[in-house]
């Protein structure tokens, strides 16, 4: 509500992430929210002894940290890695928790967006245990192109290097990168370094649709 920006104006604090800057990492203590003003951030996870899981991307507008809530979090469950320079805006967790507290719509849209989210974490889990891994790629692919858009030149406005495709799939640097070179041959996409362009969506969406299940 509008009589609450004031107080959050004296509470925020603006930052800019350097490209590859750890923001937080999984096991810190817990401190406080953060939002993007602009730039990308990812949002990953141990996985096994070397390798991580790419959870999510927030980008302009988007919350991350807030995994945290609830009584019992003391330690950040993920970390969070600056994709590009970034301009951040941290508040305290006492301070967001009161936030909370007096603005219901705000807590309201913040319990549907925990709702959509646990449905994107279900689906990913599901498509982890039974989804070949060239259809976790594909839907990787697509779900960058919702997210992200295009740019003029047709690429998916983010760029990625296959390593950070690899960890949001749930698959091998190696895998994905024959996975990729399929699809170009294929000509579903266009790659180019970190860039690509989708060229057929209907070839990527019926690669999703091959499940083991």
């Amino acid at each position: 509500m509008k009589e609450w920006l004031p107080a959050i104006a004296a509470n925020k604090r603006n930052f800019v992430a350097k490209k590859g800057q750890v923001i937080f990492s999984e096991g810190d203590q817990v401190t406080g929210i953060y939002f993007v003003y602009d730039g990308n951030v990812k949002v990953h996870k141990k996985w096994g002894a070397d390798k991580e899981l790419i959870i999510r991307f927030a980008n302009k507008g988007a919350i991350f940290g807030h995994r945290v809530l609830g009584k019992q979090a003391t330690n950040y469950p993920i970390s969070a890695t600056a994709l590009e320079e970034s301009l951040i805006c941290y508040v305290d967790m006492e301070f967001f928790d009161a936030s909370l507290k007096v603005n219901p719509g705000f807590t309201y849209d913040l319990m549907l967006f925990f709702a959509e989210e646990l449905k994107e974490a279900e689906r990913k889990m599901r498509n982890l245990a039974h989804m070949p891994v060239k259809g976790r790629v594909a839907q990787a692919l697509i779900s960058l192109q919702e997210q992200f858009g295009t740019n003029k030149e047709g690429h998916v406005n983010i760029e990625l290097t296959r390593q950070d495709l690899a960890s949001y799939a749930g698959a091998t640097y190696e895998t994905v990168f024959r996975v990729v070179n399929e699809m170009v041959q294929e000509e579903a996409i266009i790659a180019n370094g970190k860039k690509i362009s989708i060229t057929d969506t209907d070839k990527l969406f019926a690669l999703t649709q091959d499940t083991n299940m």
